[in-house]
């Protein structure tokens, strides 16, 4: 057996000795409620992995992301970036996991925010998305450095918030300002929840509009002398479920998404509000009698390589003109929120060729190649950073992520962290004289 093969036996030995540590790692980060919105914690996460990876001979910067979306003094915008320079020159692998969650909602049997363990998982709300990919990332590259000390290269760790509303206080701000400049960082790794023997090559494509729909205010019991706004929005629903949607549903894709559901393009419908504000809570009286004069809906489109986004955009405008078209007191307004492309890394690319000869070593099976049908910070990376090899890779479910009961396995985050490991010997080309 040669020297190499005696120190990949013991790089896999020495994850498996950590299982208590890993363990430990990912209850810290689930007992920082780190939920977004608002965007609570964001520093004390910062300052606990600074804690943990500035020990370990990590370079750490903390980033605020000023002026992004969301930051404000009340829920400043923190991210950390840990970087480890090997001994000699070459390229950098980067580890980067957000630490924001979402809220937890009801029907829990544990303490969201207690990391409890049972049954050889660890649950809370971000257990699977994504503090056990994060806790992994650390465990699985802590040990290469102690197994191959001498390393030509860097490894970096970043933690980023916000990719729960967008990434653009956190992976997108990064971008910006550089961080992911590829004659910087060549290799990223995202450890989202996709299952230990998935390879996530990329996503679907998004865009977000409001629509707004206007009338008349009037007496509630004289509705004949005012025009109801909330009327005009359901005439657009209507038009969507008589026309949009069945169309939606004809439109495939040869992108490898999972679920099958999401190999056709989709829109949902987020949120409506017409008419007067809810009440503050506490308030016992009854509502006036009021006609709505206005109405918002927020759409949430998903849509395929195939797919243009000017055509998608145009989709939504034919549909609102035709019911203007009908109605004669129809006025409305269209407004962009934001749009992504969708993004696709080739299965050639060499951090998908390492991490798939990583699974197959240590997981023992075929990787499956998938594509996320929700957008995550790859497109911020892709879009932004220009560096297109990158790929989503991690321990958990994806169906258990924003659920309750949120649990990810240890075993999974074993072997994860094996296979990132292991991944980091292909690509900084690690050999017997390293």
């Amino acid at each position: 057996m040669s020297g190499l093969e005696n120190r990949l036996i013991a790089l896999r030995e020495t994850i498996d000795a950590a299982k208590d540590d890993l363990v430990a790692l990912t209850q810290s980060l689930i007992q920082l409620p780190t939920v977004n919105p608002p965007g609570d914690g964001y520093l004390a996460i910062c300052e606990l992995l600074d804690a943990r990876l500035s020990k370990r001979g990590f370079n750490i910067e903390r980033v605020r992301a000023t002026g992004a979306l969301g930051d404000s003094d009340q829920y400043p915008r923190w991210n950390i970036i840990a970087r480890h320079e090997g001994r000699h020159s070459g390229e950098c692998v980067h580890f980067n996991s957000h630490t924001d969650v979402v809220d937890t909602g009801d029907g829990w049997t544990v303490d969201p925010f207690a990391g409890v363990v049972k049954d050889d998982k660890v649950y809370g709300r971000g257990a699977c998305d994504m503090k056990g990919g994060l806790a992994a990332s650390i465990i699985a590259a802590e040990a290469f450095i102690e197994i191959f000390p001498n390393y030509a290269g860097a490894i970096e760790i970043s933690g980023t918030c916000d990719e729960e509303s967008g990434g653009f206080g956190g992976v997108a701000y990064l971008a910006e300002k550089g961080w992911f400049n590829p004659e910087r960082v060549q290799h990223v790794i995202i450890p989202e929840p996709l299952n230990k023997d998935r390879i996530c090559l990329g996503h679907r494509g998004v865009l977000w509009t409001e629509v707004e729909t206007f009338g008349h205010i009037a007496h509630g019991s004289m509705p004949f002398l005012g025009d109801c706004a909330v009327r005009h929005m359901g005439a657009v629903v209507s038009a969507f479920e008589e026309n949009l949607f069945p169309e939606l549903a004809k439109k495939h894709t040869e992108m490898p998404v999972v679920p099958d559901g999401a190999r056709q393009s989709t829109l949902n419908i987020n949120s409506i509000h017409g008419g007067q504000n809810e009440p503050e809570h506490g308030y016992t009286g009854l509502p006036s009698a009021l006609v709505p004069d206005r109405c918002r809906m927020v759409l949430d489109r998903r849509f395929l390589m195939e797919e243009s986004l000017e055509d998608v955009r145009s989709e939504l405008h034919d549909v609102l003109e035709a019911v203007s078209e009908k109605r004669d007191t129809f006025r409305y307004e269209l407004r962009e929120m934001f749009s992504v492309l969708p993004t696709m890394t080739d299965k050639n690319a060499p951090v998908v060729e390492a991490v798939a000869a990583a699974i197959r070593s240590e997981v023992g099976c075929e990787p499956d190649y998938v594509v996320s049908p929700g957008t995550y910070d790859q497109k911020h990376i892709d879009r932004i950073g220009r560096l297109k090899n990158c790929i989503a890779y991690g321990p958990g479910i994806l169906d258990l992520a924003h659920q309750p009961d949120e649990y990810v396995g240890i075993e999974d985050m074993i072997d994860s962290a094996k296979v990132m490991a292991q991944s980091l010997v292909t690509l900084l080309k690690i050999n017997e004289g390293s």
